[in-house]
């Protein structure tokens, strides 16, 4: 029952983190209308994202939730930060 309860935390938390890296798309379209936004958050967040893709793949045993929920900030995180820049 414990690791069913550990899996279910997993599998929402990666939901929740996917849902926090979809708001980007916000500030995406913000910044194609000429507000451009920062770019140090998602500069910041391509990265954590990649080592936590990284991390979770070169497991033993990979942890499928966290790189399932990572995937979008990778791509959503790139998109926001050269849409800024340019």
């Amino acid at each position: 029952m414990e690791q069913k309860l550990v899996n279910r935390i997993g599998w929402f938390a990666s939901l929740m983190a996917t849902t926090m890296y979809v708001s980007y798309i916000d500030q995406i379209k913000l910044n194609l209308s000429d507000r451009k936004g920062s770019v140090v958050l998602p500069a910041v967040t391509v990265i954590n994202c990649i080592s936590w893709i990284l991390y979770a793949f070169l497991k033993e045993k990979k942890d499928w939730p966290i790189i399932v929920c990572n995937l979008p900030g990778v791509f959503l995180g790139a998109i926001t930060f050269f849409t800024a820049n340019f």
